[in-house]
């Protein structure tokens, strides 16, 4: 099967669904401190679930594969998801235990995040039976390496079907290694460190050894650096006043994948670029608070 004309792209992605609590705050409280937040925002987040809005947002069509259950609280993250035309195959649904929930703390003054969630540690899901062929009806797979033996899976069903494939490196995991075989394009954040790797040259060699094509290393407001077969280079991050960081990432890979959906193959020109666009999205959302709001008149 061929993937979809790129008019309206469809990424499948593949992993973290959570409920994340977002409270903006003066300081970090201390042990024992109390205080009272600025503001408040609640809504579905995980890197998967991120990626997959802010694809959509840019005209795209998502599905998103992950776990979140039947629980009251998983049913308002399937709800906030749907609202935001976000497909959800929900592998987890018969659960009734409560979804991931990340409790995040954002420092007004600089925008930086405190994140605590139990992520992906209570589910271990197994492929559902139609994988192939929701990977065949997709122009690009994205995953973010949360729920391991899927996201393995799904890189699988996508080398078989001729599909690229894009990895959100946010931290190193159990399994990164087996999964990098199958992956085309990397994005890692500055704290993904491959075993003896320290810089992001490092993380970049680290990568061409293992099997990945394209890939790149973020460092927040700085330059992104990227390698790929005929070149490398970096990317510059548009400066903005920030507000909040929380899901940039996220939204950095959601933007890339959108724009890696199309078909033919990449180079150096076309990566570089696709990277400087995704970049200027993310730059948008850091600055207002909470992950939907840079959506908003956009």
């Amino acid at each position: 099967m061929e993937p979809t004309t790129r008019t309206h792209p469809a990424g499948l992605f593949v992993g973290l669904c959570t409920l994340d609590v977002i409270q903006l705050v003066d300081h970090v409280p201390g042990s024992d401190e109390k205080l009272t937040s600025r503001d408040q925002t609640i809504a579905a987040g995980g890197p998967a679930a991120n990626a997959a809005v802010a694809f959509t947002h840019l005209g795209g069509r998502a599905r998103l594969l992950t776990a979140i259950g039947s629980h009251p609280l998983g049913r308002a993250v399937t709800a906030d998801l749907r609202q935001l035309s976000v497909t959800v195959t929900d592998l987890a649904a018969e659960s009734t235990e409560p979804p991931a929930v990340s409790s995040v703390l954002v420092t007004a003054s600089t925008g930086e995040r405190a994140v605590a969630s139990t992520n992906a540690t209570r589910h271990r899901l197994a492929p559902p039976a139609d994988l192939d062929a929701l990977v065949a009806a997709c122009d690009i797979v994205e995953l973010d390496g949360h729920h391991g033996k899927l996201a393995l899976a799904a890189a699988r069903a996508a080398r078989s079907a001729g599909r690229r494939t894009l990895l959100d490196g946010g931290s190193w995991k159990d399994g990164t290694q087996e999964l990098l075989r199958l992956v085309d394009v990397a994005v890692c954040s500055a704290d993904f460190h491959p075993p003896g790797t320290r810089t992001p040259a490092d993380t970049l060699r680290y990568l061409r050894e293992h099997g990945v094509t394209w890939s790149a290393v973020s460092g927040g407001a700085g330059p992104i650096e990227w390698a790929g077969p005929d070149g490398s280079g970096t990317v510059e991050v548009p400066a903005v006043p920030v507000a909040d960081t929380l899901g940039a990432g996220d939204v950095l890979h959601g933007a890339l994948a959108h724009h890696l959906a199309g078909p033919g193959d990449l180079t150096s020109r076309t990566f570089a670029d696709a990277l400087r666009q995704a970049a200027a999205v993310a730059s948008r959302a850091c600055a207002s608070f909470g992950t939907r709001a840079w959506m908003r008149g956009a």
